[in-house]
């Protein structure tokens, strides 16, 4: 039997999926799809190795786009509007991108479908070094990753990750999975494929994911494409700015 995505639907009207970014789960986009709610049917899902979905030891854009398409012909979604943050932006085009005639409109929040850096490497080494047979609330675990990451902010988003049950803790997310398939989740588009639908790219003004080098190849492979900046906006654009973001999609999907 083939694994399948967790997710959550919600809302009637044409159809549209959110697909979060890495060390996140579809909480993350809870307050996009409570605005697109009263107008499309939400499909709000989470990545495989992330939230309630299963855990495989592979993660290529190619399998993780899969996993989409899957899900859609399981819910009877011939084609739909797709958005998605930071990884969930590459995983978006790269169903654009290979399923092409299952996409309407393409929204991709604070990514480029290019290869990045390796970045998180000391966020994933402090995750793994909570000891969860030990810890006893949340506020240990806190304390714990807070040799590896600064910001309050940051360390609560990833600590939502961690469950409790039966006073046992344990991670959501197959960390493990998630460490070894690293280098791979920060690979770039590698076909040659183009998406000629309607695509709005949405950058954080004070984030440096979207750069000026990456108009020449969002443009060749999205040539129906346009960018928005939400000024005062990081990575975390959806979250910091929440209206905006919500009016831009919005916008967006009723031209």
């Amino acid at each position: 039997m083939t694994k399948k995505l967790h997710y959550q639907q919600q809302g009637s009207g044409a159809d549209i999926i959110l697909i979060h970014g890495l060390l996140g789960s579809l909480e993350n986009l809870n307050m996009v799809a409570k605005s697109l709610k009263e107008n499309y049917r939400v499909t709000n899902i989470d990545v495989r190795n992330h939230g309630l979905s299963f855990h495989k030891k592979s993660m290529t854009y190619k399998e993780l786009a899969q996993d989409i398409v899957e899900l859609m012909a399981d819910l009877g979604i011939e084609h739909s509007h797709i958005l998605g943050h930071s990884m969930g932006g590459k995983i978006a085009m790269e169903l654009a991108l290979t399923h092409g005639e299952k996409v309407d409109k393409l929204i991709v929040a604070d990514i480029a479908p290019v290869a990045y850096p390796s970045h998180h490497a000391h966020i994933i080494e402090g995750l793994q070094s909570i000891n969860v047979d030990t810890i006893e609330s949340r506020k240990e675990a806190d304390i714990q990753l807070s040799q590896f990451v600064d910001e309050v902010g940051i360390r609560q988003f990833l600590l939502r990750n961690l469950v409790s049950k039966d006073g046992q803790f344990n991670f959501k997310c197959n960390l493990d999975y998630i460490e070894q398939c690293y280098q791979e989740i920060m690979k770039g588009y590698q076909g040659e494929q183009t998406f000629t639908g309607a695509t709005l790219f949405i950058k954080g003004g004070n984030s440096n994911y979207i750069t000026a080098d990456h108009r020449e190849i969002i443009k060749h492979l999205f040539p129906n494409s346009h960018a928005k900046i939400i000024q005062g906006a990081g990575h975390w654009l959806h979250a910091e700015k929440t209206i905006a973001f919500n009016k831009l999609v919005n916008d967006f999907l009723k031209r």
